[in-house]
């Protein structure tokens, strides 16, 4: 009888268990792990970060009742940075729908463990109390024929007392185990409530920034001549920048007579790629490197030899790394230019105000080399920023460490 007890008290779920089984494959590409989650908070809290110090920026730009080009890169950075945390909430809630799935099937598949436990218990003390016939434990013992015989009814009896103890405990333990996963799945759904409460609110914001910047697109399509004026200069200063690189190129190679030390500096600053430093302490990424469309003007083509970094007013701009200030230069578009060789690397940062450095300097990694040029008409605090490998212009975002 005790036997069949055991045999049925340990009756498991199989269709719940297989389920789970099927369930971990295919969430399998979701990020499960400690690891993985602090990753994505840590990602979130970037993004909302970089929100916040975009929307800053905006707020200063709003005071400017023109509509300008600037407005417009603010908005295509924070309609980007706004879709990525969205993504990152889409992550975030499929893990949670992923939890609560799994929390779920094991409170069925404890609740019928539970149930067969209880019906086992239930079937063990009726069996007993058949075989006693109703008598108490002494008189079940002191009614057998023989000694043999109620040493055998003392160790079933012995048995029977320790296996109720242990079901009582098991069934004990697998109501906790219930409350427990019911807890959580509680908390996961509060979790869930806030996700997709955050989620819709950030959805609300980007159609409302999409409609703002489809709107100044619309605006400044009207200005086209104004507009073709400004890139028109701006080019015109970017290819005088990119002469005046290459002229200096050109001398520096001629007049090189410490080839070795060159190498030997360029070989540490080469083994930096992706963890220099950024030029300004704050800011994001305004304009990137290549070719890319004009955002308003069609069939138009803009060419950006370096990347350009939005930042706040009078923000330090600091070199990316130890080197020798090359030349020290000022241009009209881009105000004064400071180019710093590291070995036979370059990087060149324009639109400065102030300048704390000369020709032939020494400066060290983060030092201070002057402040950021800032326009007071479109309220822009802008650094355009370069790095040469010799002749050939490199991605500066491709060098500079990922906030």
């Amino acid at each position: 009888m005790i036997k069949q007890a055991y045999k049925f008290s340990n009756i498991m779920n199989a269709t719940g268990l297989l389920m789970l089984f099927f369930l971990f494959l295919a969430i399998s590409g979701f990020p499960q792990s400690t690891k993985e989650k602090e990753k994505l908070l840590r990602t979130k809290q970037k993004l909302e970060e970089e929100i916040r110090n975009t929307a800053d920026v905006l707020s200063r730009t709003q005071k400017n009742k023109e509509i300008s080009i600037n407005k417009l890169k603010i908005l295509a950075k924070q309609i980007k940075n706004r879709e990525a945390l969205i993504n990152a909430i889409n992550r975030e809630l499929n893990e949670v729908q992923v939890t609560m799935t799994v929390d779920s099937i094991q409170i069925d598949r404890l609740s019928k463990q539970l149930h067969d436990l209880k019906l086992g218990y239930a079937r063990m003390i009726y069996n007993a109390y058949r075989i006693m016939n109703g008598h108490n434990k002494l008189m079940f013992i002191f009614s057998a024929r023989d000694f043999n015989q109620a040493y055998q009814r003392l160790r079933y009896y012995q048995q029977y007392a320790s296996y109720r103890r242990s079901q009582a405990e098991r069934i004990q333990s697998t109501q906790k185990a219930i409350l427990a996963h019911r807890q959580d799945l509680e908390e996961i759904r509060g979790q869930k409530l806030n996700l997709v409460n955050s989620k819709q609110l950030e959805k609300q914001k980007l159609d409302h920034e999409k409609t703002e910047k489809a709107n100044a697109v619309k605006e400044l399509s009207t200005k086209e001549k104004q507009l073709y004026a400004t890139l028109k200069t701006k080019q015109q200063a970017a290819r005088r920048l990119e002469a005046a690189i290459e002229k200096l190129i050109a001398e520096e190679i001629k007049a090189s007579d410490n080839r070795s030390s060159k190498k030997e500096l360029s070989s540490t600053f080469s083994a930096n790629r992706g963890r220099l430093p950024w030029p300004c302490d704050r800011g994001f990424i305004s304009g990137s490197f290549g070719e890319h469309n004009h955002p308003v003007l069609k069939h138009v083509k803009v060419k950006n030899n370096g990347i350009d970094i939005m930042t706040d007013q009078g923000s330090a701009v600091k070199s990316v790394f130890g080197g020798v200030v090359s030349r020290v230069m000022s241009f009209s578009g881009l105000n004064n230019v400071v180019i710093i060789r590291h070995g036979e690397y370059l990087t060149v940062y324009s639109n400065l105000d102030e300048v704390n450095v000369r020709d032939g300097q020494e400066v060290t990694v983060k030092q201070t080399i002057g402040k950021v040029h800032s326009n007071s008409g479109e309220q822009k605090s802008e650094l355009h920023f370069e790095l040469w490998h010799g002749k050939k212009i490199q991605d500066p975002e491709e060098w500079l460490t990922k906030k």
